[in-house]
């Protein structure tokens, strides 16, 4: 395969996380396909698809065991389907204009991965068992010894397998910061080569700084921490803005969310963690600096936590109610320069800092601005006080016009927000 193209797409994508065996009644590739159209009208750009490689089945978690427990890097979990079905399921991604890419778990395997057998010296071992080291406490997974380099050269030839034989467009790295940063710069470098790629690490730009030398994005864990206290202690926006300046000064594109599968399936859904102020930050998540990460069944919504070791089928109603919700933000990210994830951040001065959060993002004449109530205050008047405010704005989702050119108020309900395109 050529190395054609080039990564621009990145600025102006959002990221799909797709549970393949939650996603539908048989959970599996082909049945994900018939969905796609769906999402590509949503406006979704890229799909991520939690790993789909087969799963270790010794001291594996539940009846169908961990996603995450791999036993072999370069095959398919039978449960999802044939390589060929996904293959063709990559295949028809593309035609229908969307990227995939898949999540890879380079920390660990499963107790019986391949390698187990065919390489023991690749693992690291636990001197009091004399056996393979378990993971951080979870029982059912198994740590790779980086120190070896036979093994890192099998890890990075199992990648450029996905790249080559399905066509992948990228990887979302499990637990990134786990594994050796040496390894990603020379995985990376090696891979790009085949094709530019996507690459999102499972960690936080400021916790882990040097791994964006690598990875084009990285999780906001401590925004999601951060917001949920917020909410749940009723704090006051201040409390949120060191923790927005800190991300404004940490490298790399930032990945916001408010739930994924870890979060949904133990922490809660994004209503038990945010209630009525989820929504609010799923906007905040589509129009600061960054990129939107959404996870499966949001556009419903799904108000339940999902098995994870088990099958449990989202309970789709066939109504897709947030989904023209979704629409809006992604189609006004995709195709307003000013929402482009290199385009900065600005925030606005208001008549109430403690309870508003207010934004602008500017490409030359071109700006988007942002009111987010974040309070649990009804009729909230708001006056915008800053010069940079000024002219008439289209309501992305109220319609219909505000005109700033002498008085610039707004009256916001309870975690009302408000998206203005001039």
């Amino acid at each position: 395969m050529e190395n054609t193209g080039n990564k621009d797409w990145i600025k102006t994508t959002n990221i799909y996380e797709v549970n393949v065996r939650q996603y539908t009644k048989e959970g599996t590739f082909n049945a994900f396909v018939k969905e796609m159209p769906r999402l590509k009208e949503m406006g979704v750009k890229t799909l991520w698809f939690m790993p789909i490689t087969p799963i270790a089945q010794k001291n594996k978690k539940g009846t169908l065991g961990s996603p995450y427990a791999c036993s072999d890097y370069t095959a398919i979990n039978p449960e999802f389907g044939t390589l060929d079905d996904f293959k063709n399921l990559v295949k028809e991604a593309h035609v229908q204009g969307f990227k995939v890419i898949i999540d890879w778990v380079a920390n660990h395997t499963g107790w019986d991965h391949r390698w187990t057998k065919e390489h023991p010296d690749w693992y690291l071992k636990d001197s009091a068992t004399n056996d393979f080291k378990i993971a951080s406490g979870m029982d059912d997974i198994i740590e790779l010894d980086y120190k070896n380099p036979n093994m890192r050269r099998a890890m990075i030839e199992a990648m450029k397998f996905w790249v080559q034989e399905a066509g992948i467009d990228g990887f979302r790295c499990d637990l990134a910061f786990w594994v050796e940063l040496d390894f990603w710069l020379e995985a990376k470098k090696e891979l790009d080569q085949v094709k530019p790629l996507f690459w999102l690490a499972e960690t936080d730009p400021l916790d882990n700084p040097d791994y964006m030398q690598v990875f084009d994005a990285a999780y906001t864990w401590t925004w999601m921490h951060k917001t949920k206290d917020f909410y749940q202690q009723h704090q006051t926006v201040q409390s949120l803005d060191s923790v927005l300046q800190r991300y404004q000064q940490a490298p790399g594109m930032k990945a916001w969310f408010t739930t994924n599968h870890d979060e949904n399936s133990w922490n809660g859904t994004e209503y038990e963690k945010y209630g009525d102020a989820a929504k609010a930050l799923a906007v905040f998540s589509c129009t600061w600096q960054g990129l939107p990460l959404i996870y499966s069944g949001q556009e419903m919504p799904n108000q339940k936590r999902l098995e994870f070791f088990e099958r449990d089928p989202i309970a789709w109603n066939g109504k897709y109610e947030l989904a023209p919700f979704y629409k809006s933000l992604f189609t006004l990210r995709q195709q307003h320069p000013a929402l482009h994830a290199d385009v900065a951040v600005e925030r606005l001065r208001t008549s109430a800092d403690d309870q508003v959060l207010a934004y602008i993002r500017k490409r030359g004449d071109k700006e988007v601005v942002v009111v987010l109530n974040m309070s649990r205050n009804g009729n909230l008047q708001v006056e915008l006080q800053d010069e940079r405010i000024g002219g008439t704005y289209r309501n992305v989702f109220a319609g219909g016009q505000s005109d700033f050119t002498q008085a610039k108020r707004l009256t916001l309900q309870a975690w009302e927000y408000v998206v203005l395109e001039k």
